[in-house]
């Protein structure tokens, strides 16, 4: 924050990094490629832009470049925990390919899932697994690579699957009582967690429902190409995985270590490198894969080039197995660090929190209070790119607001979410969403109207909100409030 010897912040200082990285956002991500034909822009030049806007405009307002460098570095070091994961999970996917834990899971998958119903599998799947664990990210990073990968076997719609996994990951990562964000929500709004998750409920819960509904429908309408023809298409492929391995019941260790750990609640990075290390373990082990292999895995990827006893392996295993490794994550780790470079610039005047308060000052009902309070987690997070600090910016903006108007706060905290959390994935140049492309190999742009959950649910809530339906104030406050 400023110091005393610097004049007050005006809204219109604020706001003009804002509005500069959202016309560099309209007219590089958006005018130019659907209007223009012409290239998006990359996302780290727009935000390397926006940064130098901001630090720019701090210069010309009086502040120096060793005060305006220590919030950038105060910022970055929050976000290391977010970049250590990032790390892990190149890692975790090359890992348990080169064990054969992943061909395993893809082989038998394949062998017995109702291709029908594998976008509504896609969806429930990571449901049950995020919901143990608590992570979304973790949830993609592992189950959601095995169901991408059936999904690639299967010829089936990868834009789809991806849609559905990312939906289903982050109905766990809202509903867990293990989920990082869950808590953070809860705390910032000083919610009962429990209280905060049985809200969350009147959203989240119908808007699953009905996601799960329409992914069931899809299997029909827009059936995996292995659905429609004879099963023997795909004998190829699992007889090039069981060519490359050699399966054993061991090899389900490294996904039991990290679903043990989370329940636990054990810290996620180190349960992420014992479920690696332990992959290595058992590539070396049962695999024919030397130890250089292996490193070279961890390193840059597993490659079916590293087992020349199989022959010719079609193009699909490739697809498949081909990927992982440390610097798989590079892209989603270099973003990631030039956005929290902007908003570490945009911290040291306490900009952001600034324009939320200011803006949403018009909000005069409990409807409306409670629609300022999802517009502005949504405008916060795409801001921010950062859940945590989305929390605790509307939280603090809007908590007097609600205790004033008679709303119960767990409203407020599930609007964080609601907005915030569910936002994210679709947002392109999240650092959630710039994982999930890593991870999966699919871009938001042909996942994102295909992540059902976060679509129907950024219709449930204001409708809710609208309706006062579950918003935990009684018919006749309601009354005195709408006359």
């Amino acid at each position: 924050m400023p110091d005393k010897d610097h004049k007050p912040l005006t809204l219109l200082q604020a706001a003009l990094p804002i509005f500069f990285l959202l016309i560099l956002i309209v007219w590089g991500l958006i005018l130019r490629p659907l209007l223009q034909g012409q290239p998006a822009f990359p996302l780290e030049v727009i935000f390397i832009l926006a940064a130098i806007f901001a630090i720019g405009q701090q210069f010309w307002l009086g502040y120096g470049w060793e005060e305006i460098q220590a919030s950038i570095i105060k910022k970055l070091s929050k976000a290391l925990p977010a970049f250590f994961i990032l790390f892990s999970i190149g890692l975790i996917v090359s890992s348990w390919i080169v064990s054969g834990t992943i061909p395993m899971l893809v082989y038998y998958g394949l062998t017995i899932i109702n291709p029908t119903f594998l976008y509504l599998l896609a969806f429930v799947v990571p449901i049950v697994f995020s919901t143990l664990t608590g992570t979304s990210w973790g949830s993609a990073g592992t189950i959601g690579v095995v169901l991408i990968g059936i999904s690639t076997a299967m010829s089936a719609d990868l834009g789809i699957t991806a849609g559905a996994i990312i939906g289903g990951a982050y109905f766990g990562d809202k509903m867990s009582p293990l989920s990082d964000t869950t808590n953070m929500a809860a705390l910032a709004t000083d919610v009962d967690l429990f209280d905060h998750i049985h809200s969350m409920m009147f959203t989240t819960i119908p808007s699953a429902v009905l996601a799960a509904t329409a992914f069931t429908c899809l299997g029909f309408i827009f059936p995996p190409a292995i659905a429609t023809t004879d099963l023997s298409s795909i004998e190829p492929f699992l007889e090039a995985i069981v060519e490359i391995f050699r399966f054993n019941i061991l090899l389900l260790l490294p996904p039991v270590i990290v679903l043990i750990g989370s329940l636990r609640r054990k810290s996620t990075v180190p349960t992420l490198m014992v479920s690696m290390l332990a992959s290595c373990a058992l590539a070396l082990i049962f695999q024919r894969f030397n130890i250089g292999d292996v490193m070279q895995s961890l390193y840059r990827g597993f490659h079916v080039d590293m087992a020349p006893w199989a022959g010719e392996i079609p193009d699909q295993a490739a697809l498949l197995l081909n990927r992982g490794g440390l610097y798989s994550m590079a892209d989603a780790i270099f973003i990631a660090f030039i956005v929290f470079v902007f908003v570490g610039a945009m911290d040291h005047l306490g900009a952001i929190p600034f324009v939320v308060a200011r803006t949403f000052r018009f909000a005069k009902h409990k409807s409306t209070t409670i629609l300022a309070a999802l517009a502005a987690s949504g405008f916060t997070n795409s801001l921010t790119s950062n859940q945590f600090a989305t929390s605790f910016i509307v939280g603090d903006a809007f908590k007097s607001r609600f205790d004033s108007m008679g709303i119960q706060r767990k409203v407020l905290s599930r609007s964080i979410e609601d907005y915030g959390t569910m936002l994210e994935s679709i947002i392109p140049w999240h650092p959630t969403a710039v994982f999930m492309m890593a991870t999966l190999g699919v871009s938001v742009a042909d996942y994102w109207h295909w992540q059902l959950l976060t679509l129907i649910n950024l219709v449930v809530a204001p409708t809710l909100a609208i309706t006062g339906i579950g918003c935990f104030y009684s018919k006749e406050k309601k009354a005195r409030d709408d006359t």
